[in-house]
């Protein structure tokens, strides 16, 4: 190989390492959350122990719970999305597997657990306890492709989170632009409870115990290992876009079809039309029970 060969190979490897760094470095801070991404709020709980409660409240997006159906209760509550209860066993896997995805995020920089009067721009950052607000605005400083990851807690020595809780009040989440938080561009990890009151938050929440909303505003994703409490909130889920990776929306395969039990994933919320879908209403192959002089051909 002579000399100008010699440098245009090297040249080519440090251009593609170059055009390859933010896509590793993407991959290594943002939770892959397979099926669990088409949840708003998912408690996964395990041995079917998930429960959710919503009172005064409204949940724009799907709900999902370990436990049985009437793990999900709602009180003066408005949900626009699917109740799914129980979830699979592979969405709590997933969910699992994207908590346990912080072990190998390395930290950028470490703040302070009082997240108010902080401008952060783009990266990982580590409260290496817990971190508590009391009024005040947290500015994230970038723009909408951009992407924010606080890890909450102490870290063990694998990188696991043993203890640490993310506790809010009267605490605002804002882009120093002016514009909407990326929900699907922000990420917490916290080791334990999160819990936000009368507060304006944002992001994907991945938390190793319970989450509770009190009054305020949500806008992203709440995946808790316990309860999820929402009471006078608007919570509202981001889409799973897919952007850089984040969220793949990787929906369970459906049911459809009489008499092959409920679909679970139901295209379209199918279950919730008026004449009913397949098997809600104890169709059964051939015989779907429903048919009648309507113009209904969803049978």
């Amino acid at each position: 190989m002579n000399h100008f060969q010699k440098h245009f190979s090297a040249s080519l490897i440090a251009l593609a390492a170059l055009l390859a760094a933010p896509v590793a470095a993407w991959a290594a801070t943002t939770p892959v959350l397979g099926t669990a991404s088409t949840f708003t709020i998912l408690s996964a709980a395990p041995i079917t122990g998930g429960a959710v409660t919503c009172t005064n409240g409204t949940i724009t997006g799907d709900v999902g719970s370990s436990g049985p159906a009437a793990s999900v209760v709602q009180t003066s509550c408005s949900i626009s999305g699917s109740i799914v209860a129980p979830v699979s066993a592979r969405v709590l896997a997933d969910f699992n597997t994207a908590y346990s995805q912080v072990a190998g995020i390395p930290c950028g920089t470490t703040i302070s657990g009082n997240l108010a009067g902080q401008t952060l721009a783009p990266g990982v950052y580590c409260v290496d306890s817990a971190s508590t607000t009391t009024g005040g605005t947290l500015t994230l400083k970038g723009s909408a492709t951009d992407n924010w990851t606080f890890i909450i807690g102490v870290r063990n020595a694998d990188g696991t989170l043993s203890t640490g809780a993310l506790t809010g009040t009267n605490l605002n989440v804002v882009m120093a632009n002016g514009r909407a938080v990326p929900c699907d561009g922000v990420t917490w990890y916290v080791a334990q409870a999160a819990t936000m009151t009368d507060s304006n938050f944002a992001g994907t929440v991945l938390a190793g115990a319970a989450i509770t909303f009190t009054r305020g505003t949500f806008n992203g994703n709440a995946l808790a290992t316990a309860a999820v409490t929402v009471t006078g909130t608007a919570v509202t889920g981001c889409t799973a876009s897919g952007r850089h990776g984040h969220h793949e929306k990787d929906h369970e395969k459906c049911n459809q079809g009489v008499g092959n039990g409920s679909e679970g994933c139901d295209p379209g919320h199918s279950d919730k039309n008026p004449w009913g879908s397949n098997d809600e209403n104890g169709g059964k192959p051939g015989d779907p029970g429903r048919r009648d002089n309507s113009n209904h051909h969803n049978d």
